[in-house]
């Protein structure tokens, strides 16, 4: 006997920064929290670069975070699905994806591999939040499409 049981607040996490990678991400999480029947929470994260102590007073990262994930949203899913969470946080990226996941289903993040040998090693944040998250990690890499619906 199948039950369709879906604790409250089921959600699948994903981290987009308007990459290639994160483009996929966004269409994995999709559709795996479609089939959990589980919400989408789309996770940006930045933080100041300061490198020589001086930063542009009008720059709203905050602001351009939140274009960069409207943008992917709409270039990877065209209509946002409607149980969709956007999340924008000011923080080093893989910590706020293993924050943001605590208590997810799953946490989905693209990489950006470099081809070749380099391209079998995982990226910065792909790796840590693979070590370090409290849920299932999907990274998702290449040009590999989303598998069609199956029913």
């Amino acid at each position: 006997m199948t039950t369709n049981y879906r604790p409250a607040g089921a959600r699948v996490v994903v981290g987009v920064d308007g990459s290639e990678p994160s483009h996929l991400a966004l269409r994995w999480a999709a559709k795996i929290a479609d089939a959990l029947g589980a919400r989408v929470d789309a996770v940006a994260a930045w933080q100041y670069s300061i490198p020589f102590g001086w930063t542009t007073p009008s720059w709203d990262p905050r602001a351009d975070m939140e274009k960069v994930l409207n943008t992917t949203i709409d270039a990877a899913l065209g209509a946002r699905p409607p149980d969709m969470q956007l999340v924008v946080c000011e923080g080093n990226p893989a910590h706020v994806l293993l924050e943001q996941s605590a208590g997810a289903l799953m946490l989905v993040v693209g990489s950006r591999g470099h081809g070749g040998f380099a391209g079998l090693m995982l990226g910065s944040v792909s790796a840590a939040v693979a070590e370090h998250a409290s849920c299932p990690v999907l990274v998702v890499h290449g040009d590999k499409p989303v598998p069609a619906a199956t029913s």
